[in-house]
């Protein structure tokens, strides 16, 4: 009788382990299929143009879910993201052009150097309200992070009154020029945020795998009250990260205004979702605890390369939404999915061994 039961047991648990590995390898399937997808039935997509046109796209969603995802390993959730983007634009087109107009009728120009570090600034500084709002105040993350969002939107259109800040060549005498490097420049053939997006995500994944820092974002995400209680400063470690989600953000804002040469207030909307569609879909869990920086630049990837192929394959921008949508869904379903069939073969391979 016991010897029946093992002989049972064993084919289950060896079908559970390989559908939990299918299941943890989805995002390079995933991967896999838009790119033969379209690769077949979309003109030029396997261009070196288009592809190097792509990577530009996909950096943008990469660098917002590389936030996100630290956002969410942590349990919380930031919704601030795409108007982040929207006002740091902003902010950098309006010290190029006009500099800050100071009440006693003087106004102070800055270089570029400085310009990018204000920007910069901007975004640590709504992220680490938001940290405070959550941590201190005790807002949800939902909660407070919907508000600065409408706040960094109203005022990214404030700076203008709805206008954009045109012609970003800035001016030789004030050494505010060059801010196009950012958006249009290119190393060794290769776009500078493309670039930039692989030393920022090595030192996400150094930070997560390697640091005290990352390790304790984790332990939050997984048990938010063992890690307190164990003295890791949960406060300080979500603090962290809404300011990196920020961070993340104002880079954006920098690489599109520098791409177009221009400002517009309502740059980044939604961009929020395409960074929570990217972490998702790479392995990040949304009940916390659990997520990886490649898993989410590879989901960047397939976020990026089904936006461009859709657009290329002329689908439209509404069905486009319908597909993203669900391209959301089916990853939570399937991630907590692998949550279960995880507890599920942890349970027979207990069994099995007692």
């Amino acid at each position: 009788m016991t010897a029946a039961t093992s002989s049972t047991s064993t084919p289950a648990s060896a079908t559970g382990s390989f559908l939990l590995t299918l299941m943890k390898l989805r995002t390079f399937i995933a991967l896999f299929a838009v790119i033969v997808f379209f690769a077949i039935f979309a003109p030029n997509f396997t261009s070196t143009a288009n592809m190097i046109l792509m990577s530009k796209h996909v950096a943008l969603n990469a660098f917002l879910a590389m936030g996100m995802t630290f956002v969410i390993i942590t349990g919380g959730i930031d919704l601030s993201v795409g108007s982040i983007v929207g006002l740091c634009g902003m902010v950098a087109g309006g010290l190029i052009l006009y500099g800050i107009e100071l009440p006693i009728g003087y106004t102070i120009y800055f270089n570029l150097f400085e310009i990018v570090s204000i920007t910069l600034s901007i975004g640590l500084i709504i992220g680490l309200i938001n940290g405070l709002l959550i941590t201190k105040l005790n807002v949800a993350p939902f909660i407070a992070t919907l508000g600065t969002l409408y706040i960094a939107r109203g005022l990214a259109l404030l700076s203008s009154d709805g206008q954009t800040f045109p012609n970003l060549v800035g001016r030789p005498e004030y050494a505010t020029t060059g801010f196009d490097f950012f958006g249009a420049g290119r190393v060794l053939g290769l776009p500078v945020s493309i670039w930039i997006l692989i030393a920022l995500s090595l030192l996400a994944a150094y930070v997560a795998r390697s640091t005290p820092i990352g390790r304790h974002i984790f332990a939050v995400g997984g048990n938010e009250r063992a890690a307190r209680m164990s003295g890791i400063r949960v406060d300080l470690v979500k603090v962290f990260v809404y300011m990196f989600s920020g961070l993340c953000a104002a880079i954006v804002g920098i690489i599109i205004s520098s791409e177009l040469m221009a400002s517009h207030p309502a740059t980044g909307e939604s961009f929020e979702l395409n960074a929570i569609a990217a972490a998702v879909l790479g392995g990040t869990s949304m009940s916390g605890g659990r997520g990886t920086i490649g898993g989410t630049i590879i989901g960047a990837f397939v976020i990026g390369i089904l936006s461009d192929g859709l657009v290329m394959m002329g689908v439209s921008s509404f069905w486009q939404m319908v597909i993203k949508g669900l391209v959301i869904i089916i990853a939570v379903v399937v991630d907590q999915a692998q949550r279960r069939l995880q507890q599920r073969v942890s349970l027979m391979q207990m069994a099995k061994a007692g």
